[in-house]
């Protein structure tokens, strides 16, 4: 029962980085005026990694609430595993 339990958690959490690298994707091509190479540059220039990072872990919100409605909730712990690593990283971002 451990295992199968694990793996849930395993599934929310790759769910979870999916969610956040997609929008950042999806924000990257098709809502930036710019190029990908150009906006990740200017991403770069601006030291803007956290902010960018904090925004698109926003689709993970409807993520964890879809699992929670489906009674999922293993995978629903798994999504927010993911979001605390998210904000981790840019609470890094942000003083590096």
């Amino acid at each position: 029962m451990g295992s199968q339990i694990k793996k849930e958690v395993f599934i929310g959490f790759g769910i979870g980085l999916l969610a956040v690298f997609f929008s950042l994707y999806l924000y990257i091509e098709f809502v930036s005026e710019y190029s990908f190479s150009t906006t990740l540059k200017m991403i770069k220039e601006g030291d803007l990694y956290g902010k960018v990072l904090g925004l698109a872990a926003i689709p993970n919100l409807f993520v964890f609430f879809i699992f929670i409605k489906k009674k999922q909730d293993y995978r629903a712990r798994g999504v927010l595993m993911a979001c605390f690593l998210i904000a981790f990283l840019v609470l890094i971002a942000q003083f590096i």
